[in-house]
């Protein structure tokens, strides 16, 4: 039987709702500035997110750093780290002031490390504390505050404790959840066997949109490909993808056409990385190393004669020159044609 959940519809759906039809998970040490800013120019429909920040480093830490972003990555949301609602009202609004277009909070990543500082997977034990961090950021922002979860956690896996936790949430007044459909093992397993081993359990996640029709949610966790996107739209309002989107990014060069009707040419793989030259051209002048930025490029070399030269002219040899704007021409060559 569908719930129903006390919260006003108006406060949260006037927030202007970028669309989460097509999103990329956030991860850590992956979806940087400089990973996002190459990802945008794939696509221009889907959302982007940063990696998760704890509200300790964006209060105490480097906050220009955390926060930088190019003006090309929206829509873009922030993904916060974090369980006390004063702290995490305070960085919702920094986020805002710089330009995000959505804030989310972590309430699925099972790291050991995040546990001990009560972020992430742990907190789904704690429904009404994540509902009261939503509430505090929903108080303090007009930009969209979201969810990202578990379907449970070891000891608490059960559909009455998800549709308690769900129901929970949106009574505070969150209207859209993306939701990992595997539940985290806190204890014994690490981050990458937690996104391995529990297995996928996509009925869950769809009986949700059953219960709470009301709701918008996302589905996140084993989609690799735009036919699997579409299929799970049939169920759900949006789907995230996370390793399979660095691993093989160029899956992303046509979810506009596929995914958003857009009938924009869809971009080629060396076309993608001559547009991202100009940006390396201003990193190396700030200062910085190539590699920062062409890292998150050699998912564009799979499957082509010429691939394996490509991935070993960006991750190796470009550690060994002087000049390395060439190698990444010498790069692009290869990509000619893919």
């Amino acid at each position: 039987m569908p719930h129903t959940t006390s919260a006003p519809p108006s406060a949260s759906e006037l927030r202007r709702q970028p669309s989460r039809r097509f999103s990329v998970a956030p991860m850590m040490d992956w979806t940087d500035r400089h990973c996002r800013f190459f990802l945008r120019l794939l696509s221009k429909q889907a959302l982007l997110y940063t990696e998760m920040v704890t509200t300790g480093a964006l209060l105490h830490g480097d906050r220009q750093r955390f926060l930088r972003y190019s003006e090309c990555e929206h829509p873009l949301a922030l993904q916060l780290g974090g369980s006390n609602p004063a702290d995490l009202a305070a960085c919702a609004r920094l986020a805002e002031d710089v330009g995000y277009d959505e804030v989310n909070l972590n309430v699925g990543c099972p790291s050991d490390r995040v546990q001990n500082n009560m972020i992430g997977a742990c907190l789904m034990g704690h429904p009404q504390l994540v509902a009261d961090c939503v509430k505090a950021m929903q108080d303090a922002v007009s930009i969209p505050v979201t969810v990202k979860h578990r379907i449970g956690i070891n000891g608490r896996d059960s559909y009455a404790e998800l549709c308690d936790f769900v129901g929970t949430v949106a009574a505070a007044g969150c209207r859209s959840f993306t939701v990992h459909a595997r539940i985290a093992i806190l204890e014994g397993l690490s981050p990458k066997e937690n996104r391995e081993v529990p297995p996928l359990r996509y009925e869950v996640a769809a009986q949700l949109t059953q219960d709470f029709p009301e709701l918008e949610f996302i589905l996140n966790g084993g989609i690799k490909t735009l036919d699997e996107c579409r299929t799970h739209l049939q169920t759900f309002d949006g789907v995230m993808l996370g390793r399979e989107a660095y691993h093989n990014p160029y899956v992303l060069a046509q979810v506009d056409q596929q995914l958003f009707a857009s009938d924009t040419p869809v971009v080629g793989r060396a076309e993608a990385l001559r547009q991202l030259r100009p940006y390396i051209e201003q990193h190396l002048a700030e200062g910085g190393v190539m590699h920062h930025i062409t890292r998150h490029v050699l998912g564009l070399g799979q499957g082509f004669p010429g691939a394996r030269r490509f991935r070993q002219l960006l991750s190796v040899d470009v550690h060994k020159v002087d000049e390395p704007l060439q190698l990444l021409d010498q790069a692009t060559q290869l990509l000619e044609g893919h």
